[in-house]
């Protein structure tokens, strides 16, 4: 049986220790979870046995989060760290991200984004990956965005990669401005999202800000998707393959006028762009395919060809595979015809 990661909780109050290692009993890897009180507990117990995150407060007394994050990067470098701390102090958050901590998260926000914060920590506990940014399952930083834009966020993401930080202003779903390497606006943008891998997190809004970006994401999106298609060369480079082929996804998804895409293989996870909840709709195009099954079975029909889908918001169509399934979400307002068609002629180049 597959051992269970362990999981370091440090923080000096003993209720606040309680209420966090009963958050993380939620986590789908069941991890299995430690606490300390001190500073000084916490590195005993790092010495003792292997830990693959730490989940480390920032105030307190004797020997303080920094101090202990500091020793944590010498003495441990493969460890995962993630500060959780009451204290909203832009200086206290870049020394954080100079020790290099994976996330930083404010107190309040981890009750008020609850799920969120379980996912970032399920997507540091698991296997590694060669590129993608930590916290949702080495996604790309495009699908991120556009994940924000499309739930109307209003938000000031933060990018770290190495001692590269960005920013990025979103409001009411609408991407306003960015900064980076000295850059604002469009050309910001493109410099964040030629990062590979890398961090973020969400900051509260700023609604004053002065806006410099006035294209659509998904226009900004498929300018950049063409640009390193001339500039791409050889694919020797697997991390810089795989970038390219997240990058065309993103751009042909906008293209078409689709909402999002979740893609499901025999085996495995599903893979979702564009949307949070790819393991749940996974789960779902599995039972519908198991209950399509046993319907043609009993009816003695022929193989199942798609199934489409209305709600309130979006119309849905699935399209069964023996390699790979595919559900496409779609405007309302696109008719069933015109929608199967899409979803067909999105699929045949998913993958080429």
């Amino acid at each position: 049986m597959q051992s269970r990661h362990k999981v370091l909780i440090l923080d000096d109050n003993p209720e606040l220790l309680e209420l966090y290692k009963e958050m993380l009993s939620q986590l789908p890897s069941r991890p299995e979870v430690h606490t300390a009180t001190a500073g000084s507990r916490a590195l005993a117990l790092l010495d003792a046995q292997p830990f693959r995150l730490l989940l480390c407060d920032l105030k307190m007394p004797k020997m303080d989060g920094l101090q202990v994050l500091s020793i944590v990067r010498r003495r441990f470098p493969e460890l995962r760290t993630v500060v959780i701390t009451a204290v909203e102090d832009e200086e206290f958050r870049s020394r954080a991200y100079a020790l290099g901590v994976d996330l930083f998260w404010l107190k309040p926000d981890t009750h008020k984004n609850m799920q969120m914060f379980l996912e970032c920590l399920e997507a540091l506990l698991g296997r590694d990956s060669e590129g993608g940014f930590r916290g949702v399952q080495s996604k790309s930083l495009m699908d991120i965005v556009q994940m924000e834009c499309l739930s109307q966020s209003s938000t000031v993401m933060r990018i770290t990669r190495g001692a590269l930080v960005g920013k990025l202003w979103i409001q009411n779903g609408e991407l306003i401005d960015a900064e980076a390497e000295g850059a604002r606006g469009e050309a910001a943008f493109r410099r964040i999202l030629e990062w590979k891998s890398g961090t973020f997190e969400n900051l509260p809004a700023e609604p004053d800000r002065e806006r410099t970006i006035h294209k659509s994401v998904n226009a900004l999106l498929l300018e950049t998707a063409q640009a390193m298609d001339e500039v791409s060369g050889s694919d020797n480079d697997p991390e810089d393959a795989e970038h390219r082929k997240t990058v065309w996804r993103l751009s042909a998804l906008t293209r078409e006028g689709a909402e999002w895409v979740v893609s499901l293989g025999e085996s495995g996870p599903a893979e979702g762009w564009g949307t949070h909840s790819a393991e749940e709709l996974g789960k779902w195009m599995r039972v519908l395919e198991e209950a399509c099954h046993r319907m043609s079975d009993r009816i003695e029909a022929g193989p199942l060809s798609n199934v489409q889908a209305a709600g309130l918001d979006r119309r849905l169509v699935y399209l069964p595979s023996s390699g790979k399934s595919m559900l496409v979400a779609w405007p309302l307002d696109t008719d069933r015809a015109s929608a199967l068609e899409k979803t067909k002629k999105l699929t045949a180049t998913w993958d080429s």
